[in-house]
């Protein structure tokens, strides 16, 4: 017994130890950051920009310090496009990290930049179509227009003559066409396609796919969070039941 509670102890020692190398490790990705930002790689810069957001998204980062990461993130993508306009990293990252800011900047910011992202996730499909993650990521972009509440609706009829919108068969499109380029890469599209599947009142294919993103796991804590979150808001097991895809 005390042999098993000993494995035990120093199996959490050593997880424990994995997530601190994993902050340090990030830690000392910004530490060579904050002393590159004169840097004149491209390749250097979006992914400087990509370890602010990677520090950004800890549980462990203040608000105060996640804020600072997430423009910070910008300035490097924004350097990277700016040395390198044929970099399908570097439009990919400043989409992402323009997205982030609008959580600071409001729903208007938010609305106003959203055909600048789309823009260079296109922009990266385009030079690099191999990318299932530009792909998935211009999935999320229709399928966060597709499902935007009336009030928003509003907001950006105020802002453009002609809105951004988009459907949830578009949505469903890009997801799948990531998968046919990457199969089984990322438990959030796994997600997604069961995700877009309800909307289009698909249970059967929503279930196959939920099922899919249940058993995969998630390698982020941005990625957990969602796929709890979203386990808990929907009833997806009655709709596995309903299905036939668990056992009554």
């Amino acid at each position: 017994m005390n042999l098993v509670l000993h494995l035990i102890s120093g199996m959490q020692s050593a997880l424990v130890m994995l997530e601190i190398m994993k902050a340090s490790r990030l830690k000392l990705q910004m530490h060579i950051s904050s002393r590159s930002i004169l840097s004149e790689d491209a390749e250097l810069l979006w992914r400087l920009a990509r370890a602010s957001r990677d520090v950004a998204q800890l549980s462990r980062t203040s608000e105060e310090e996640k804020k600072l990461l997430v423009y910070e993130a910008l300035e490097y993508a924004k350097r990277a496009l700016e040395k390198n306009e044929s970099s399908f990293a570097s439009h990919k990252w400043y989409a992402i990290c323009l997205s982030d800011v609008g959580d600071y900047e409001g729903i208007k910011a938010k609305i106003a930049n959203a055909y600048i992202i789309k823009e260079h996730f296109e922009k990266a499909i385009e030079l690099n179509p191999k990318d299932a993650t530009s792909i998935h990521l211009m999935g999320i972009w229709c399928y966060t227009f597709a499902e935007m509440p009336w009030y928003q609706r509003r907001i950006a009829k105020m802002l453009f003559a002609t809105p951004p919108s988009s459907t949830y068969e578009k949505a469903l499109g890009y997801f799948h066409r990531a998968e046919q380029v990457d199969p089984n890469f990322y438990s959030k599209n796994l997600l997604l396609l069961g995700k877009t599947y309800l909307k289009l009142h698909n249970k059967k294919l929503a279930a196959f796919w939920l099922m899919k993103a249940k058993d995969y796991p998630a390698h982020t804590e941005e990625d957990k969070q969602e796929i709890c979150s979203y386990y808990h808001q929907v009833d997806v097991t009655g709709c596995l039941l309903q299905c036939r895809i668990i056992p009554v």
